[in-house]
């Protein structure tokens, strides 16, 4: 893919800001002459329940973010080969490493996969590998010994310290690294199973909590690791609708199967099963995003804001 336009920005309001906001009309600028790599088909199997992305939006929204972060790529690629010369080095240009964070159910996911299969058609970046951190949550059992089922998804529900090895370990150039897999239809890390990185050209890692800073006293944080870093941000009453709204979908289709955790579920009426995510939504994932995910929207590069249809409407770049 090539070929490229600028895009006019302006400040997102009267306040200091490190950002400047694009507004997706002009944001879409940037890829007009270049088709979408993708087909209907293709964006249909990748994104999650509730997202209305298609075609016009991959081709708008995410073609234009997939070249911007190829250019980040080839730069630090030449940085690097200048920092070798500079110290007569040969060291190995390691994985670009991309994070990306956001709530539960503010598509997040989708954002991820799209951009790694749009990733993986630029010239300079062929191999991309994704990793969500849901592998690293801790196992039901322990989550159970600790008192923190209920608090599952909060970032101490994680093995911060096995995420941490992994990508310090990926980011260091290790020829291969093994992360656990968790499983959502039993909605617990599967025994045993872990996916291989093999020095991948960008490594992109998606959680819910990925952008947080390091704790005083307590060395590095994950988010110390990435070269550039992604939100998915909206209202946090349309992210509640948005769950509420799958989570019924999910009754009705994974929630039916009989090997799911929430199958229990499953015969309840949609209103049951709405007034269980309410109370979800008050009691865990509300207060997680205003507590721990929200706060970390301003260490993002880009922020990527949607509107309550659940596609993006601009697009909030880092100052350089």
């Amino acid at each position: 893919m090539s070929g490229e336009a600028s895009a006019r920005v302006r400040l997102p309001s009267t306040q200091p800001s490190p950002f400047v906001e694009v507004e997706r009309a002009e944001w879409a600028t940037i890829a007009s002459h270049q088709s979408s790599p993708l087909t209907a088909r293709e964006i249909h199997q990748l994104r999650g329940l509730g997202d209305q992305m298609d075609l016009r939006e991959v081709r708008e929204v995410y073609l234009p973010l997939s070249r911007m972060l190829s250019l980040f790529v080839e730069e630090r690629r030449s940085l690097q080969s200048r920092v070798n010369q500079l110290f007569a080095s040969d060291e190995a240009t390691t994985p670009f490493v991309i994070g990306i964070a956001g709530s539960v159910a503010v598509g997040k996911s989708t954002v991820s996969r799209l951009l790694r299969e749009l990733l993986a058609r630029w010239e300079s970046t062929p191999r991309v590998s994704l990793v969500t951190t849901d592998g690293f949550l801790y196992p039901n059992a322990e989550l159970l010994s600790r008192g923190l089922m209920n608090r599952k998804g909060f970032p101490e529900s994680y093995n911060r310290k096995e995420l941490l090895r992994f990508v310090a370990s990926v980011k260091g150039g290790a020829p291969e690294v093994s992360a656990p897999v968790y499983s959502h239809q039993s909605y617990d890390i599967v025994p045993g199973e872990t996916v291989t990185i093999s020095r991948p050209d960008v490594l992109i890692i998606e959680g819910l909590n990925v952008l947080q800073p390091a704790i005083i006293g307590s060395g590095p944080a994950v988010s110390d690791f990435f070269d550039f870093s992604i939100y998915v941000d909206a209202r946090p009453s349309d992210v509640e609708r948005w769950f509420l709204d799958r989570l019924i979908q999910l009754k009705h289709d994974a929630f039916a199967r009989p090997d799911s955790y929430f199958h229990q579920w499953a015969e309840l009426t949609d209103d049951e099963m709405r007034q269980i995510g309410v109370n979800t939504w008050n009691e865990v994932n509300g207060p997680n995003l205003d507590g721990f995910i929200a706060p970390t929207r301003s260490r993002a590069d880009v922020v990527l804001r949607k509107a309550s249809d659940h596609t993006v409407k601009s697009v909030l770049i880092r100052k350089l």
